[in-house]
């Protein structure tokens, strides 16, 4: 069986980035809403477009920052078709993150000037916790850690055209836990009391290419694109059920290996920025491409039989996902002043996930985000950095006609605060 667990846990983003991707993973990038791809000047550009690490003053770039990420309650007000609660209104726990990044760019190597960076960050993750009623039967806790280390090398191929190469190694950790009462036969009538504790980690690699081109002074184009990497998780699972009508329908068990392959998508980002030389002002606009429907279904494969029918139909089945490529549209400004350079950025992020499939552990609806921050230089060598972003989701009412899953109701509340700090030092 392909675990549960960690699709779940991913498909509701740690943040506001459809699904459970985490774009923004700078300083600089928090405060322009992760539009800074054609227009990068900071070590950031390791992660962000690498191909710019050409164009940047010839020194070693380092960069490290950390951000905060405020998960706000997200509020459920419906019916769950698979317990016997009826409607309810249920809210999901408050949570806290703080996640480290560290970027950096080394000086002009050769006769060339070929530029290698290296970047290690937090690019996807989830956390979910509902304490309270039917929810507890999908997702009391969903737990997902994902670090990447992304080394890039670029090469200038004319004075305003550069290309970059990179790997990505990702590692994964999760852990996913649900307990509570659920339908088990509909007539006669009967409950089950099930329960999962399932744990896991992986290590799995793709790649990423990156293009820049700055065919005037003024003007920088771009475009970058990071490979799908199959998160291949295995670790352990523990699987029970009681017995019901009077053990016409037995009790279950599980204890042992388990492991599922989930997709972090394949994106593509298209940039333009332009800059107002008199003002000193940026101007940069992002079109992302999303390939979320690489995300078919949930299909978990256990080191063992599983025979027990209520176990087999909570874990084991695959689970239809059906999610959609999306899009995402982001613009961010540049001020430069003497020592202080403000940004701000806006985001409209769609939702990958389809009325269909969506439950408690990926409640997810298109949202908007908009952010702010400033860097200040303290001397030739040193800088630092402050940026908040602040994420709302759309409210998402379900039609128990058409959810798979039996919910029918609405989600509302969900938002997010992001604010990153930074330290920048080039030597």
């Amino acid at each position: 069986m392909k675990k549960t667990v960690f699709m779940s846990l991913m498909a509701s983003s740690i943040i506001m980035a459809g699904g459970y991707k985490i774009p923004e993973t700078s300083t600089n990038s928090v405060a322009l809403g992760g539009a800074n791809i054609a227009h990068t000047k900071n070590a950031d550009a390791a992660y962000d477009n690498p191909a710019n690490m050409v164009f940047m003053d010839d020194a070693q770039h380092a960069e490290v920052d950390l951000m905060y990420v405020g998960l706000s309650s997200t509020n459920f007000k419906g019916t769950y078709a698979k317990t016997l609660t009826g409607a309810e209104e249920l809210n999901s726990e408050k949570q806290t993150f703080i996640l480290p990044s560290l970027h950096y760019v080394s000086p002009k190597l050769g006769e060339n000037g070929v530029r290698v960076g290296l970047s290690i960050t937090v690019p996807a993750g989830l956390s979910r916790q509902w304490e309270e009623g039917s929810a507890k039967l999908v997702s009391q806790e969903f737990t997902l850690k994902i670090v990447e280390v992304s080394p890039s090398v670029a090469y200038k191929i004319t004075n305003t055209l550069a290309l970059a190469f990179g790997f990505r190694a990702v590692h994964t950790s999760g852990v996913v836990k649900s307990s509570e009462s659920a339908i088990v036969n509909a007539s006669p009538l009967a409950t089950s009391y099930i329960s999962r504790d399932l744990e896991g980690s992986s290590l799995d690699f793709g790649y990423n290419l990156a293009l820049a081109y700055h065919p005037t002074k003024a003007l920088e184009l771009a475009a970058t694109y990071r490979s799908n990497v199959n998160l291949t998780v295995e670790g352990s699972a523990r699987l029970s059920s009681t017995a019901a009508l009077g053990g016409a329908i037995p009790a279950g068990s599980y204890n042992g290996e388990a492991s599922v392959s989930i997709p972090l998508p394949a994106t593509l980002m298209l940039a333009g920025a332009y800059t107002f030389e008199k003002t000193k002002t940026t101007v940069e606009v992002v079109y992302e491409k999303a390939y979320w429907s690489a995300y078919k279904s949930l299909d978990f494969e256990y080191d063992g039989s599983l025979t027990n029918p209520v176990l087999i139909a909570a874990f084991d089945n695959p689970k239809p996902k059906n999610w959609k490529d999306t899009n995402t549209f982001r613009l961010g400004i540049t001020q430069e002043l003497d020592k202080v350079t403000l940004r701000a950025g806006a985001i409209y992020d769609e939702t990958p996930t389809p009325e269909s499939t969506l439950n408690f552990e990926s409640p997810g609806s298109n949202a908007y985000s908009f952010s702010f921050g400033g860097r200040y230089q303290i001397n030739d060598s040193m800088d630092i950095g402050l940026s908040a972003l602040y994420s709302i989701k759309k409210d998402r009412t379900i039609s128990g006609t058409t959810n798979i899953n039996g919910l029918d109701g609405t989600f509302s509340n969900s938002r997010a605060l992001l604010v990153s700090a930074g330290l920048g030092y080039k030597f």
